[in-house]
């Protein structure tokens, strides 16, 4: 169903981008649309890497339950002293995807930083629904921290980085963290998370069968993940962060959306309700701006603004 809201229309540069994208990206997602666009093909880690001085080694670790999972830990080929470590969880919906989507950030900052960064291959739902993926993000994060001196990284400057349903994810994880006593986290960096199942805010209505990922594609994937339970009170938090009544005791938290996106409105939410429990939250809203545009169009305008944003950012928190 196609909602006649009025809505703020595409930056006029990013308008022939989204005509280009027809078929390749995920609107109008229902259940069985799922396997085509899993199938798409993305760029794998050897092409994000090149010719560049990084090296990507694998890991099988334990997950949640037992079950075994895949990590993968990109750093320097001359690594040799404790930078900083950033924790990764990929996008994709927590339906698609895999763990080097998008992971072009991780070799930037494992070249800049001398960083040591993780991956982490979380199952997916349907066949792995809540509160698996969130679990699975937790374990890798608990295991990268329990491996510090392994790995070669400072643990007292380990942030977690995701987008999209890995935003959502990486809010879930964080909040498992801080509940649990687990790894402490010097900064969170959520781009256009996802992060509310209850899909009731104008921008999830403005938004749908145009840009992206649509209302329809997001109430797919958030059903999938939680089942008859989507939209109920019998939702946790740490499956969908914006459940959350206490955000106090979070590290710094970066945060941005496109103004023409799902999930504008409860990223803005999000970081209001951090603020409002006395939490250190930035937010940006990118006008005209759809989801994910970073990375499908980062030679335009607003994304090189949207990527300084963020790289200065991490700058900062790194220097404490």
């Amino acid at each position: 169903m196609t909602h006649e809201k009025p809505r703020q229309p595409f930056d006029p540069e990013l308008v022939p981008v989204l005509s280009a994208l027809e078929g390749h990206v995920p609107v109008g997602m229902t259940p069985d649309r799922l396997e085509h666009f899993r199938a798409l093909r993305f760029p794998s880690i050897d092409e994000q890497i090149g010719d560049r001085p990084v090296k990507c080694v694998s890991r099988t670790i334990p997950g949640y339950g037992g079950a075994e999972i895949e990590v993968s830990v990109i750093s320097r080929e001359d690594h040799c002293s404790r930078g900083p470590g950033i924790y990764h969880i990929h996008g994709g919906g927590m339906v698609m995807g895999d763990r080097f989507s998008s992971v072009h950030p991780l070799i930037d900052w494992a070249l800049k930083y001398d960083a040591v960064a993780v991956t982490v291959e979380f199952r997916l739902a349907p066949e792995h629904p809540d509160p698996i993926p969130v679990e699975d993000c937790y374990a890798g994060l608990q295991w990268m921290a329990d491996n510090s001196d392994e790995l070669l990284f400072d643990r007292d400057r380990l942030v977690i980085f995701g987008g999209s349903g890995g935003g959502g994810l990486a809010a879930g994880t964080t909040l498992l963290a801080r509940d649990r006593g687990g790894p402490k986290l010097l900064g969170q960096l959520l781009q256009c998370p996802m992060i509310d199942d209850r899909n009731e805010t104008t921008s999830s209505l403005q938004y749908d069968g145009i840009g992206v990922w649509d209302r329809t594609s997001n109430l797919t994937a958030w059903s999938a993940v939680l089942g008859e339970r989507r939209g109920t009170a019998d939702v946790s938090q740490y499956a969908a962060a914006a459940r959350a009544t206490d955000l106090s005791g979070l590290p710094p938290t970066f945060i941005d959306a496109g103004s023409a996106e799902v999930f504008r409105d409860e990223d803005v939410a999000f970081a209001s309700a951090i603020w409002a429990a006395g939490g250190d939250a930035e937010l940006h809203v990118w006008g005209g701006a759809f989801h994910g545009f970073h990375d499908i169009a980062p030679d335009s305008a607003l994304a090189r603004a949207c990527i300084a944003a963020r790289e200065s950012w991490l700058e900062r928190l790194l220097r404490h």
